[in-house]
């Protein structure tokens, strides 16, 4: 039996998933393990906790009297890992980019002769070092190029995530993969419910509120080109990384402040559920990953209106359910002009997507290909 393990420090330890890579990490865990595998997922926190997942793979918090970002690995956790792995048929996915406790584990795991595979979440794309330019390209240089280049294999969520690695000089072996659905997370299709024609459209994110990665900025600029067209309201949600203040300022100066509805996160309710009580669901990122909102959108037959730089716009494009735009403010604009335009097959296009999503993107089926995957990889030299 192949064993895996998954890092990810801040993975809660009772499985209470609230961000969107713990819910990633969660979600290819139980596919993992419902593929034959031997799966934990380890952490790390102020106490060591366990639990057994009902999905079939358990849960090891490590003490760790460090908290936030640090090169220092909790003690136990290093043999735990080095009991079970070393010498053995398994290896370690590290989950994370541009974290110390990420690069610490990977130099650890290559000096005990462990296999590791870095899966970073996001691309490593030009946008992204334009935030903090003068903190990522020294990290980048002395600590994730070496561990990005040290790994058996780096896992990405688009093809193109693998030619940005390319362009920075990594040549590092690529698997390219989806996130998945979480069955007990789709609802029954006779309980979806559609607004009347004649109601005002409602636009939503939902996600964490980063105007920056997210390109809520530009939404927000793009939603105000409809002013005097359109009686269509926008909707914010979700935690606020400290952008919140300055977009609810913006959305004054644009003059639709009294349209723009922003909300913290509702964690008592699945996303598809908070996502059905809208139209159209929007994610004009700078860059993303592949964007698990999106995918719970499509479960609710939401239409979907997503940057192109985002790993879930080809599924967008190839289901129907949506438009994928460049993460513009014309670009959005336009989007959103034409999806206004196509109101009447919002319903189609809706179902579309969640039909697809539930045929091709399931976590049982993204597994069983990953787990091929790592096999071959630990049949290697």
């Amino acid at each position: 039996m192949t064993q895996v393990m998954l890092y990810l420090k801040h993975f809660p330890v009772d499985g209470a998933v609230k961000d969107g890579t713990s819910t990633a990490v969660s979600g290819l865990a139980a596919g993992l393990a419902a593929n034959g595998a031997e799966v934990t997922v380890l952490s790390e926190g102020p106490e060591r906790r366990s639990h057994a997942d009902p999905r079939g793979y358990a849960i090891e918090c490590f003490r760790n009297p460090i908290p936030g970002r640090s090169f220092a690995l909790a003690p136990e956790l290093k043999a735990h890992v080095r009991d079970r792995l070393a010498g053995r048929r398994g290896m370690c996915l590290v989950n994370g980019m541009f974290h110390p406790s990420v690069y610490a584990l990977g130099r650890w795991l290559r000096r005990t002769g462990v296999a590791y595979v870095v899966a970073p979440h996001d691309p490593y794309d030009g946008v992204v070092f334009r935030r903090n330019p003068h903190l990522k390209w020294p990290y980048w240089l002395v600590f994730e190029r070496r561990l990005l280049a040290r790994a058996a294999a780096v896992q990405v969520l688009d093809t193109r995530h693998g030619e940005c690695l390319r362009r920075l000089g990594v040549a590092t072996r690529v698997l390219e993969t989806d996130n998945g659905i979480a069955p007990e997370r789709v609802p029954e299709e006779a309980s979806l419910r559609w607004s009347a024609a004649h109601a005002p459209a409602r636009f939503v994110f939902l996600g964490r509120i980063d105007a920056y990665n997210k390109g809520l900025d530009t939404l927000i600029d793009a939603y105000a080109r409809l002013r005097g067209r359109s009686d269509a309201r926008l909707t914010l949600q979700g935690p606020d990384w400290g952008d919140r203040a300055r977009l609810e300022r913006r959305a004054g100066r644009a003059g639709v402040a009294g349209r723009v509805d922003f909300r913290g996160p509702d964690y008592a309710r699945a996303a598809p559920e908070i996502l059905a009580e809208h139209d159209v669901f929007c994610l004009p990122s700078r860059f993303e990953g592949f964007s698990l909102a999106a995918l719970e959108a499509m479960l609710a037959a939401r239409v979907l209106l997503v940057s192109e730089r985002a790993g879930i716009a080809r599924h967008v494009e190839a289901s129907g359910c949506g438009v994928t735009v460049s993460p513009t403010v014309e670009g959005v604009a336009v989007g959103l002009d034409g999806l206004l335009r196509r109101r009447d097959a919002w319903r189609e296009m809706g179902l579309r997507g969640r039909r697809y999503a539930l045929a091709r993107l399931r976590w049982d089926g993204i597994a069983a290909q990953l787990l091929r995957q790592y096999e071959r990889l630990l049949a290697r030299p």
